[in-house]
């Protein structure tokens, strides 16, 4: 019997937390919304809440946590 080939596994707390774009950017949403909201701003919980890019320096990370991503 031939071995079966090893593959990676989504690393599913990865999964939840970004997206990979169409044109291959990860994306997330920033973190501090979830409570103690009344002692922010609105104008901070916008900024708060937007969609952000990844840095450069985590992307690679985060791709090999994603293989079945489609970059």
């Amino acid at each position: 019997m031939p071995k079966p080939i090893a593959r990676r596994k989504t690393k599913k707390s990865v999964a939840k937390r970004f997206k990979v774009s169409a044109n291959g950017k990860i994306l997330y949403y920033g973190a501090g919304r979830r409570h103690l909201a009344s002692s922010k701003n609105r104008k901070r919980m916008r900024r708060i809440g937007s969609v952000r890019l990844v840095d450069s320096s985590d992307q690679k990370r985060i791709e090999e946590s994603l293989p079945f991503s489609h970059r």
